[in-house]
């Protein structure tokens, strides 16, 4: 199991995304997830990808359906106390299944035979899932390819740590991210996300607060 990609909740002004594009990132194309009420911006690297989702629809997301994925709650919270964050993880070998116990959750936007794997955690760390079917980016068949040569030379997410101030005991998915390579999860005093590109060779980083919860080194 590795990472596949992570996103973070924003407000959908595109603010988020003009700012990555400000870094020398080259945009993806966007989704739409009908019936779940969001859509995303994506940027798309060699072996990773972030995605920033924002909501479009409070029904669609507070649907019976969809509700049990506390995206609407992550999306809409103000006080500080939900994960603004998801990790996304795929299979690292052929037919690998997720290390931490998982619901499975069937959005309308997917085809009847695929599904979104969810751990129980609770909302104050990032929303843990699993999709069997994803790939890393520059495996993907020609007609399903996303732009990941950068203007500014970036090619691979090579660490990711989440940062909660949630000080409870770390939920079974979280400790089993914790052991997978290249992720960590820590306690600290706010919602944050440490992002490392291409081992961090040049030295420098850039810190997108509070536009975004996130600093990046390369």
């Amino acid at each position: 199991m590795e990472v596949d990609h992570i996103f973070i909740c924003v407000n959908g002004d595109g603010r988020g995304a003009d700012a990555l594009k400000n870094l020398g990132l080259a945009e993806g194309t966007p989704n739409v997830h009908p019936g779940q009420g969001t859509a995303n911006r994506r940027f798309f690297f060699r072996n990773s990808f972030i995605e920033l989702l924002h909501l479009t629809d409070e029904s669609d997301a507070q649907s019976q359906l969809t509700a049990p994925t506390q995206l609407f709650d992550r999306l809409t919270c103000t006080d500080g106390v939900a994960s603004p964050f998801g990790v996304c993880f795929r299979p690292s070998s052929v037919d690998e299944k997720p290390i931490f116990p998982v619901w499975a959750y069937r959005p309308a936007y997917l085809p009847a035979a695929l599904k979104v794997d969810v751990g129980h955690a609770p909302i104050s760390e990032p929303m843990w899932f699993f999709l069997a079917f994803a790939k890393r980016p520059d495996e993907a068949p020609v007609e399903r390819a996303q732009p990941f040569e950068h203007p500014n030379g970036f090619r691979e997410i090579t660490s990711l740590r989440v940062i909660t101030p949630d000080h409870h005991a770390f939920s079974p998915p979280a400790n089993c991210a914790n052991q997978l390579k290249g992720f960590e999860i820590v306690q600290g005093d706010e919602h944050l996300l440490l992002l490392e590109i291409d081992h961090g060779a040049s030295g420098q980083t850039r810190d997108f607060r509070p536009g975004l919860p996130m600093i990046v080194n390369w």
